[in-house]
């Protein structure tokens, strides 16, 4: 399941959907808002997204996770529209069971996620100033495959 939303996310509900009788982990990531990035203050956030062509990405995404782990569930749901300094822009988690699959899942899905989804994020910084921001790191990450997924 992916879905993008201009309302807060309910982290508590979202992990209270993922269930299944054989998990024995549940790891979930809340990608929250911070106040400074790269040495510049911020005030708050942006995300634009490209809806049509973002849920399709992501369920490529979340459909490679189910082929590389052994899950019971995977979600994920990431913000749009303005967002303030500790609100949660993206929230993913990954039921499997055993912890090892779950916490593997979870990265593979965010670091997949920021590499490839259509989703913009603009930056407002304390001084006033604006722009268009992308994740140098997340090319670094993205086709990242830990040994026991190949």
């Amino acid at each position: 399941m992916f879905r993008l939303q201009a309302v807060p996310i309910d982290c508590a509900a979202l992990n209270r959907e993922l269930a299944a009788p054989g998990a024995g982990a549940l790891v979930s990531f809340e990608g929250r808002v911070r106040n400074s990035n790269e040495g510049r203050s911020v005030d708050r956030l942006e995300y634009e997204a490209y809806p049509g062509l973002a849920e399709r990405e992501m369920k490529r995404i979340l459909a490679e996770a189910g082929e590389r782990f052994p899950l019971l569930g995977l979600a994920c749901v990431h913000r749009t529209g303005a967002l303030e300094i500790g609100d949660v822009a993206v929230w993913v988690g990954a039921l499997s069971g055993h912890r090892g699959e779950a916490f593997e899942a979870c990265q593979f899905v965010i670091d997949e996620l920021k590499h490839r989804v259509p989703i913009w994020k603009k930056e407002h910084y304390t001084d006033g100033d604006a722009e268009w921001v992308n994740c140098a790191r997340c090319a670094e990450h993205a086709g990242h495959r830990h040994p026991s997924t190949k």
